[in-house]
């Protein structure tokens, strides 16, 4: 028997409800919390990579974005 691991488990979209496998990383942090060197992320699916870009760009939290590899 094993016992699955985090790295067992396929890279899921961070949008609600959505399960489909990421190919984004979404790097963030609020400024007003964090230090500047603390990064946040959120996993995109192709279809949320947009919406959840502009979450995060619209309140200044967006620091880079990057394909899952």
């Amino acid at each position: 028997m094993s016992i699955p691991s985090p790295a067992d488990e396929p890279l899921v979209c961070s949008a609600r409800g959505c399960r489909v496998a990421a190919v984004w990383a979404l790097e963030w942090n609020n400024p007003r919390l964090h230090d500047a060197d603390r990064r946040k992320t959120w996993l995109a699916c192709a279809d949320h990579r947009g919406s959840l870009g502009d979450f995060l760009d619209a309140r200044g939290f967006l620091r880079a974005v990057t394909a899952v590899p």
